[in-house]
């Protein structure tokens, strides 16, 4: 009955976020005035009327426009990975959004508790081995990252609307088929500032088929891993077999349509984002297999069987964006050299 419940939730958000309809109109109003506010507490920020801090290295923001999953999180592990290459010592700081913790900000560990600091933090820490740090200040938590670890840039997981950390890069996700919805602010639409907010940022991304201006990301999914033999197999070796497929994130609908690609029956299950797995969610009378993500797979450990296996995503990314990206470090770290000279 929860999963029932949790798929009409999803079906409510996306009919009146991306749609126009009546729902959509008669919030239309409230949703003016949240653009307004979201503007105006942006010229704030900027005219220096709220304080905004400097760190003292590099960040940059990875985030979006839109409520909803958009591709943010294997964007991230991407760049770290890109980063690393390059000779940098990246950090990550997140929100936790989910995380239940008392105190804040909280050091993440690949083996950290999900319910205490957020399941997309784990999945980060998990996958790169990143001094990583979870709060809703994020300038606390940046500057807590920077007192125990030697970081020579920070990436901030989302916190685009979040001025009070000045930022150097700013890295806007757009989901490819989605994009914005009915095109209104929230609560009327997905908005969380108007598309206009694009032509400030220096990368748009786009998780999907790119529109001009915009660089393209490809999700790309090739093994499984079992959850609890952590047996590795090709995802190819599915092909034309029914599995039960589980997804607790911003739109199930990638990960489902991702599967069906590379040749896999789907029987989809959707849940609301950020979703506490109970045993019996994970549970079918037939007992299929059944796909999940890695990012609800750091929840659905302890209710681990053979049957289970996780569909690890890696970002491809466009090198036009790779040779900008580090062009605008290297200018950074340049300019600030200067400055100590």
């Amino acid at each position: 009955m929860v999963c029932s419940n949790n798929r009409r939730r999803l079906k409510r958000l996306d009919e009146y976020w991306y749609q126009r309809n009546l729902l959509s109109l008669i919030l239309l109003p409230v949703s003016w005035l949240f653009r307004l506010l979201v503007r105006l507490r942006r010229y704030l920020y900027a005219v220096g009327l709220l304080n905004s801090t400097r760190l003292p290295i590099p960040v940059i923001i990875v985030g979006n426009i839109t409520v909803g999953g958009s591709g943010k999180t294997p964007l991230v592990i991407a760049l770290i990975d890109m980063l690393r290459q390059a000779g940098y010592h990246p950090g990550v700081i997140s929100r936790g959004y989910g995380g239940k913790a008392k105190t804040w900000p909280q050091q993440v560990r690949p083996d950290s508790d999900p319910s205490m600091v957020g399941d997309e933090p784990v999945l980060i820490a998990q996958s790169c081995k990143v001094p990583l740090a979870v709060g809703p200040d994020r300038v606390f938590a940046a500057q807590q990252l920077l007192q125990y670890n030697d970081c020579d840039v920070i990436i901030s997981d989302d916190g685009l609307q979040h001025y009070s950390l000045k930022r150097d890069i700013e890295i806007v996700v757009v989901d490819g088929v989605r994009r914005f919805g009915n095109g209104y602010c929230l609560p009327a639409g997905p908005l969380r500032e108007p598309p206009s907010r694009l032509t400030s940022v220096d990368f748009v991304v786009t998780n999907g088929l790119a529109m001009r201006m915009e660089y393209p990301m490809e999700l790309v999914a090739k093994n499984v891993l079992n959850l609890a033999t952590g047996e590795t197999r090709l995802l190819s070796s599915f092909a034309g077999q029914t599995v039960h497929t589980v997804a607790a994130i911003g739109n199930p609908d990638r990960f489902f349509n991702l599967l069906k690609k590379n040749g896999v029956d789907v029987i989809p299950h959707p849940f609301i984002d950020h979703y506490s797995f109970s045993k019996e969610d994970l549970e079918f009378e037939d007992g299929s297999t059944v796909f999940m993500t890695q990012k609800d797979a750091v929840k659905c450990m302890q209710y681990a069987t053979e049957n289970m296996w996780i569909v690890p995503v890696s970002a491809k990314l466009d090198e036009r964006l790779v040779i900008r990206l580090l062009g605008m470090l290297k200018k950074l770290y340049d300019q600030n050299h200067q400055g100590e000279h």
